[in-house]
C-alpha cells in the first residue's frame, strides 16, 4: 500500500500545478479581455467624431471701412493662422521640448507618458496630470471630448491615433500652434507673438519663443503682462529642457535668460460694439450661412466712414442733449438716467432718443449709421426695421414732388387756412391744423413746402391724387402698406429710418433710388 501511496503522488502533484497557474492564466485572459473590450469601446466611441473639425479654427472676421481700413473684428476666437514656415523654428523646438519630445516618435500616444501621467493620478486620486502626447493635446482642444477625467483620457488617446492617420506629424504641428491657448484672449501663436511682443510668429527669438512654450500649460497664471516674474520661470525652465535634449547650448539658454521679460503688445484691432456693426451683423446674416459667420476668418469690406460715423453721432448727441437743456423740457434727461444693474435698458429708454443714417447718394453705401446714444445702454437699433416711427413731414417732399409732376407749379397759389368739410376726397371732418396752431391766407405752393404746412401739404396731396402718392411710397420702399386715405400726404404712416433716407436718393439720382447698402463686398 505505502508503494501505491508513492506512485499517486507526483498524479496529485500535477494537479496542483495546473490548479496554482490555471486560474493565473484565466485571470490575465479576463483582464486582456476586460482591457480588449476597453480599446474596442473607446476606438469605436473615438470613430464617431467628425475628424474636419480638427482642421477648422474658427477666428474673427475682419471689417474694412470705406478706405480698406480695419474698422472692426466680428466676435469669435481672437485668432490669426498662419503656415508652419511662418512660424520661428525656435518655437517650434520649444513647444516640442517642452510638451512632446517624442513627437516625431510614437504614433499619436506616448506610451510612457500616458503611463506616468495614470499612475501619479492613481496615487493621488485625481485626475490632474494631463496627457503628454501634442497630438493628445490636439484632440482635446479640437473636439468636444469632455472633462479631464480616466474616462476622457482614453478617448483623447482614440482619438489621437485617428488625427495621426488623418494628418501628417507637419499639419498635426500647425494645428497645434495654430489652435492652442496662450492667454490674454490671445488663440495660436502668431496672435499671441503680435499681443506680448508687437511682432510676428516668424521673428521670435529664442527668448521669447521660450516665453511663449512656457505659457501653454497655465497661460493665464503666467502671462507675461500679469505675471513677468512667473513667465520667466517657465521661460528659462523651457530652455534648461532645450539644453538637456540638446536643441541649444548652455551658452544660448544663459544668454536667453539674462533677457528681461519685456513685452511690446501690439494693439490688435478691437470688436467695436455699435449700431453700425449690428447693421453689419445683420446683413451677413441675410447674405452667409450661421456655420460661415461662425467659421469666421472673413474679410468684411463694408461704405462705413469712420469719420462721417463719428461726426453723426457726435451730431445726434449734440442736438438731443440741447433739447434736453431748454427750460420747457419736462422729460427724463440722458445725464440723469441710471442703466439697471445689467447694464443695459430696452427699446424705450426714459430719456430722448434719436437716430442718423448718412447714405452716399451717388452709390446708396451707407456711410454712417447710428440708431441710438449710447449702445451700451440700449442696443435697440432705431435706425432699422423693426424700429418703424411714423414719419410725419419728412414724406412731404415726395407729396410736392408728385403734384408737381402732375403740373403743379411751386409758384400757384394755395390756401393756407383750416381744411373745410368735404373739401378734401375721403377726408369727411378730418381737418388737420398747423403744428403751430396758425393758419394764413393763400401762399405759393412752395411755401407749403418750405414751412411744413399741413394744411396746404394736404391741398397738393389732393392735387396729386392719392393712389399716385401710394404707389410712390410704395415703390420707393419707404412703406408698403400705406393706408389708402388722405392722411397719408402728411406721412401719417410707419417707416424706418434707412428706408426713409434711402428713398431721399431720387431727388438728387433724377428719380432714380439708391438702395442703401453696407456691406459692399466678402
Amino acid at each position: 500500500m505505502k508503494v501505491f501511496a508513492r506512485l499517486r503522488r507526483p498524479k496529485k502533484a500535477r494537479g496542483n500545478i495546473l490548479f496554482r497557474y490555471g486560474w493565473k492564466i484565466t485571470l490575465l485572459l479576463l483582464l486582456a479581455g476586460a482591457v480588449f473590450a476597453v480599446f474596442l469601446f473607446y476606438g469605436t466611441w473615438a470613430q464617431t467624431f467628425d475628424m474636419k473639425t480638427v482642421g477648422e479654427m474658427p477666428e474673427r472676421s475682419t471689417v474694412y471701412d470705406v478706405d480698406g481700413k480695419i474698422y472692426s473684428r466680428l466676435a469669435g476666437a481672437n485668432r490669426l493662422k498662419v503656415s508652419l514656415s511662418e512660424v520661428s523654428p525656435q518655437f517650434i523646438a520649444a513647444v516640442l521640448a517642452r510638451e512632446d519630445t517624442r513627437f516625431y516618435d510614437h504614433k499619436g500616444i506616448d506610451w510612457r507618458g500616458v503611463l506616468r501621467a495614470l499612475s501619479r493620478d492613481i496615487v493621488s486620486m485625481s485626475a490632474k496630470e494631463g496627457a503628454s502626447s501634442l497630438t493628445m493635446q490636439l484632440a482635446r482642444n479640437s473636439l468636444p471630448l469632455g472633462g479631464r477625467t480616466f474616462s476622457r483620457k482614453l478617448l483623447e488617446a482614440m482619438v489621437a491615433l485617428r488625427i495621426e492617420r488623418e494628418f501628417t506629424k507637419q499639419q498635426i504641428l500647425e494645428l497645434y500652434v495654430n489652435r492652442i491657448y496662450f492667454g490674454t484672449g490671445c488663440y495660436g501663436v502668431e496672435t499671441a507673438s503680435q499681443a506680448y511682443f508687437g511682432k510676428d510668429a516668424s521673428k521670435l527669438n529664442l527668448s521669447e519663443a521660450a516665453l511663449l512654450a512656457g505659457l501653454i500649460r497655465s497661460p493665464n497664471r503666467f502671462s507675461p503682462l500679469k505675471n513677468p516674474e512667473g513667465a520667466a520661470i517657465q521661460r528659462d525652465a523651457v530652455l534648461n529642457r532645450m539644453v538637456e535634449l540638446r536643441k541649444i547650448t548652455s551658452a544660448q539658454a544663459e544668454q536667453s535668460k539674462k533677457m528681461k521679460v519685456v513685452t511690446h503688445p501690439k494693439r490688435m484691432p478691437q470688436i467695436q460694439e455699435n449700431y453700425a456693426m449690428d447693421a453689419v451683423q445683420r446683413g451677413l446674416s441675410l447674405i452667409l450661412t450661421q456655420d460661415q459667420m461662425d467659421d469666421g476668418g472673413l474679410s468684411i469690406y463694408t461704405t462705413l466712414d469712420p469719420s462721417v460715423q463719428n461726426a453723426a453721432q457726435d451730431a445726434l448727441e449734440t442736438q438731443l442733449s440741447k433739447i434736453e437743456r431748454q427750460s420747457n423740457f419736462r422729460h427724463p434727461s440722458k445725464a440723469e438716467y441710471k442703466p439697471p444693474e445689467n447694464g443695459e435698458g430696452d427699446a424705450a429708454m426714459p430719456y430722448l432718443e434719436g437716430a442718423v443714417v448718412v447714405i452716399d447718394n451717388a452709390s446708396g453705401g451707407i456711410r454712417a449709421l447710428v440708431g441710438g446714444r449710447d449702445y451700451a445702454q440700449s442696443k435697440f437699433n432705431r435706425a432699422l426695421a423693426p424700429a418703424n416711427r411714423q414719419v410725419g413731414s419728412a414724406f412731404k417732399p415726395f407729396v410736392y414732388a408728385i403734384a408737381f409732376s402732375h403740373g403743379l407749379l411751386p409758384g400757384a397759389a394755395i390756401s393756407d387756412g383750416p381744411i373745410q368739410p368735404g373739401e378734401i376726397d375721403g377726408a369727411g371732418n378730418w381737418s388737420p391744423a398747423n403744428s403751430d396752431g396758425t393758419y394764413g391766407g393763400t401762399m405759393p405752393c412752395s411755401y407749403g413746402l418750405v414751412h411744413s404746412r399741413n394744411t396746404m401739404s394736404v391741398r397738393v396731396g389732393q392735387f396729386a391724387g392719392l393712389d399716385a402718392v401710394q404707389k410712390v411710397a410704395n415703390d420707393l420702399g419707404i412703406a408698403q402698406n400705406v393706408p389708402h386715405g388722405p392722411a397719408s400726404y402728411i406721412g401719417s404712416f410707419e417707416s424706418n429710418l434707412k428706408d426713409l433716407t434711402s428713398a431721399y436718393t431720387v431727388f438728387p439720382n433724377d428719380g432714380v433710388r439708391r438702395q442703401g447698402y453696407i456691406i459692399e463686398r466678402i
